[in-house]
């Protein structure tokens, strides 16, 4: 699994979730776990939940 710190998260999140769709990345904050970013198909597998699309047009 690889980490990376929040502030590389956010000035390269496109490559982090190009990352994230073929293994789980962990974010880091203050050199601690904070969040962990994964494929949709792979959170669906782990919650048994299926994620919809947005019927928001907007951001998140």
């Amino acid at each position: 699994m690889k980490a990376i710190s929040a502030r590389a998260a956010k000035y390269n999140f496109g490559r982090m979730i190009d990352t994230a769709r073929g293994e789980p990345v962990v974010v880091e904050k203050h050199g601690r776990p904070f969040v962990v970013v994964m494929a949709v198909e792979e959170y669906e597998k782990l919650t048994g939940d299926t994620v919809l699309p947005s019927q928001n047009k907007g951001d998140a």
